[in-house]
């Protein structure tokens, strides 16, 4: 399998690739077929390749008994004057930093999701996601599992880094690798993070006391343990139907007194680890 790198403008000559047939037998008579169509004879064959057509399957077979001795694949990366990928399969993500790959963790544990956007679903697009491999161990991931919501699809696959421990510093970055072919069309993307930067906590769980306007909660189950090693901090935020504004208290403990709540102001709960700037949660259901 070739990527060959087309400059997406009509000024640019095609690349020319020479192909050689995978025969040791100098004197057997051969033929090169591009998917149906015959394109040259011989053992070597010149292929120019710059639009869509051109990239595909050229096989090498045997002009006696018509036998595939061996066959070159061609995809195309699309790229601008400047020489960097034009990415037209996949979309980005507005946050953040309008990546194209995102991944988050819900604790410590060397589990993520990683996940990335198409336009639509194509039936024939095809998606490979690895790391690009460190001293430091291993990541496995589970086949894409799509989901479609109007024009767009997101895939999400669950990775775990092997060996992982939640309590040493980490030193490396993991370095994940997607690959995407869609019919002859090839992108990829890579994305580097540590663990601890990636950190997104599950919202807590909150509920209101109407009789001394006190607001608790529990720490999400997906949460690290134990908790003191692994602390939280919280923001409850407090939507007034009447004066059309929000309130936001911060706390580390799992309890707040709100004064003069209205008895339709809505009451929710974040969380974030308390010692590194990890992302927040969203926010939580509300407390009553």
């Amino acid at each position: 399998v070739y990527v060959i790198e087309s400059e997406w403008n009509d000024e640019t000559p095609a690349k020319r690739v020479e192909l050689t047939c995978n025969t040791s037998d100098e004197a057997l008579p051969v033929y090169w077929k591009k998917d149906t169509e015959l394109r040259g004879t011989g053992k070597t064959l010149i292929a120019e390749v710059k639009e869509f057509p051109d990239a595909g399957n050229y096989t090498c077979l045997t002009a006696n008994t018509h036998e595939i001795i061996s066959y070159d694949f061609f995809l195309i990366t699309k790229i601008d004057s400047n020489g960097q990928m034009i990415r037209s399969i996949l979309k980005s993500f507005k946050d953040p930093n309008r990546t194209f790959l995102k991944c988050e963790a819900k604790n410590y544990s060397g589990i993520f999701i990683c996940s990335w956007m198409t336009e639509n679903e194509s039936p024939n697009v095809k998606f490979t996601i690895r790391s690009l491999k460190g001293s430091q161990g291993d990541v496995t991931c589970s086949s894409p599992v799509a989901h479609t919501d109007k024009s767009v699809t997101e895939y999400t696959a669950q990775c775990q880094k092997e060996n992982y421990c939640p309590f040493a510093e980490e030193h490396q970055p993991i370095e994940m690798f997607l690959e995407v072919i869609d019919e002859v069309e090839y992108e990829n993307y890579t994305s580097s993070f540590f663990i601890r930067d990636i950190i997104k906590p599950d919202p807590p769980q909150c509920q209101y006391v109407a009789t001394n306007g006190t607001v608790t909660w529990t720490y999400p189950r997906t949460w690290s343990t134990p908790k003191s090693y692994f602390p939280l901090t919280f923001r409850v935020k407090v939507e007034s139907t009447q004066k059309h504004k929000n309130q936001v208290y911060d706390a580390d403990e799992q309890s707040i007194q709100i004064p003069m709540t209205g008895p339709k102001d809505k009451i929710s709960v974040q969380a974030r680890d308390r010692y590194y700037n990890s992302f927040w949660s969203e926010w939580s259901s509300l407390c009553r």
